[in-house]
């Protein structure tokens, strides 16, 4: 919790103020807000967590972007077109883009940038390796060429979140893939600029309007179209306990918190001077993730047990609370969605703890602890790890609750370290509904064992079925596969998810224009 709130928020102000050219930022073009985590780490491709996603869509841009009706629309890109064979796809920037140090975005950059984020995701991954080549033709073109037809080349490009395909800087995205860039290299294209030198982690994050940025000029839906910034700034004000934010939100010393916690919108729904807005009707889904490197999570039958052992309302019960903001799902790929299936689920998710254990003895659990990661300053995460815990030792698991802050969560699930020096068995997060709607977007069916994300799962079948998925355009088949998916990953847990949930913003009454999205943006919204 930021103690001394109301002098750290006067502190920003002036701050503000004092960080621009004369004539100052006038109060109410500078728009300040709780977010639902603070910001430590500023590489969205080195790692997933949705803070860093959020700051990425203000600092960078993409060359293409999903719309509020899920569709793939142009970004960056002006034109492009694919040859008749289907192999090579060619695109040209809009004119006009120009990186935050003023140098122009070039086809080098883009190529660079598609290079490191293709290392790192899911999605990416899947594109880069059906990639023979990748060619600038000149300064703002270049071309994609295949080595077979591929069905999810612009999805991939236009993929809207964690990992996000940022186009960052050639000399920026030459960074390893696997080591962050520093805070100087934070160079985007985007509508904000981020002030380095007034990042404080643990205080606060700033963003200014980038005054060279030139939008695309269809209105904006979703992550697509015109990014026109209506405010000269941004203050991320990290305040960790809920109720305090609540109380600074009422006050009208922040404008906006991106996560309230549930039980406090009942009383911010009275409040007049408060609106609450659902910018995420699709939802997100818990999910808990093994790492399958160490014991017991090593053995997929101890992985099988878990999922048996769980069930899905006491977490959303949990966490929620409130049923009018949460479902129980067992599907995969969300329900509500195109591809929403119960295949393979029914024994499953059911809390059937002497059925799991009946399990552990057949599969030879020797007792080997769990070191089950707790993330304990996001209240939207805080309450799963002691639900997990409950639920698997019930089953005859031992657990070994660690917790943590979500930001050394993130840094330490990505080291492949034993158990005894400092390794994880597992954790628990949120994905949005965008991130999971198919299974070469849904980074945890990743199955490529070193290239897999954290956790490492490593089975053949089920990538053999993700390649199936991206080599096909037929909707009937893509839901067969879909099916066959669910029911090998019954056999081969990679991941359990927990239901689906809600949660709309905490918005004061002065701001307007916040945009139906999976990710929260800045761009379009005024303050009176």
């Amino acid at each position: 919790m930021v103690k001394h709130w109301k002098a750290l928020l006067a502190s920003v102000a002036m701050a503000g103020a004092m960080s621009l050219a004369a004539p100052p930022v006038a109060q109410a073009q500078t728009v300040r807000v709780v977010m639902h985590s603070d910001l430590k780490i500023l590489d969205p491709i080195w790692t997933t967590a949705y803070i860093v996603r959020n700051h990425g869509y203000l600092v960078w841009d993409t060359l293409f972007a999903m719309d509020e009706k899920f569709e793939v629309k142009p970004q960056m890109v002006d034109t492009w077109k694919v040859s008749d064979d289907k192999l090579t796809y060619t695109f040209t920037l809009r004119d006009g883009l120009e990186w935050h140090d003023g140098k122009p975005v070039t086809a080098e950059d883009c190529i660079a940038s598609i290079k490191r984020w293709g290392a790192k995701d899911s999605m990416g991954q899947k594109l880069m390796g059906v990639t023979a080549e990748m060619k600038a033709v000149d300064a703002k073109t270049f071309t994609l060429t295949l080595k077979e037809p591929y069905g999810l080349v612009l999805q991939s490009l236009g993929k809207p979140s964690s990992n996000v395909p940022f186009m960052m800087p050639a000399s920026v995205a030459a960074t390893d893939p696997n080591t962050q860039i520093k805070p100087t290299d934070v160079i985007g294209s985007g509508p904000f600029i981020f002030r380095p030198a007034e990042w404080k982690p643990g205080e606060k994050v700033v963003y200014v309007k980038n005054p060279k940025y030139k939008p695309r000029n269809e209105p904006p839906s979703g992550l697509a179209g015109g990014k026109v910034v209506k405010v000269d700034r941004v203050e991320w004000i990290w305040i960790a306990d809920v109720q305090t934010s609540t109380n600074a939100l009422i006050a009208g010393e922040i404008d906006m918190i991106e996560s309230p916690g549930h039980d406090l919108l009942p009383v911010l729904a009275k409040e007049k001077s408060v609106r609450l807005f659902n910018a995420n009707p699709t939802g997100n889904q818990f999910t808990f993730r093994f790492n399958v490197l160490h014991k017991p999570f090593d053995n997929p039958k101890i992985r099988h047990a878990a999922t048996v052992a769980m069930s899905q309302e006491p977490f959303l019960q949990a966490v929620v609370g409130d049923a009018q903001w949460y479902k129980t799902c067992k599907a995969m790929f969300i329900c509500g969605t195109p591809l929403e299936s119960m295949a393979g689920m029914d024994g499953v998710l059911n809390g059937d703890s002497a059925k799991a254990a009946a399990l552990l003895k057949e599969a030879g659990y020797d007792g080997t602890p769990i070191v089950l990661m707790q993330s304990t300053d996001l209240q939207v995460l805080t309450n799963l790890a002691p639900v997990a815990k409950a639920q698997l030792e019930k089953a005859g698991f031992k657990v070994d609750m660690q917790s943590m802050d979500w930001q050394t969560l993130v840094s330490r699930r990505t080291k492949k370290d034993p158990l005894n020096s400092g390794g994880w068995s597992a954790f628990l997060t949120s994905w949005v509904a965008a991130d999971i709607l198919n299974p070469v977007m849904a980074g945890f069916f990743n199955s490529a064992c070193d290239k897999a994300m954290f956790g490492w799962p490593c089975d053949e079948q089920i990538e053999k079925l993700r390649d199936q998925f991206a080599k096909e355009s037929d909707p009937a088949k893509h839901k067969a596969i879909v099916e066959a998916i669910q029911k090998r990953w019954a056999e081969y847990p990679t991941h359990v998810h927990l239901g689906q949930w809600y949660a709309p913003f905490a918005l004061s009454t002065k701001l307007e224009g916040n945009l139906v999205a999976p990710v929260t943006v800045f761009w379009n919204v005024t303050k009176k």
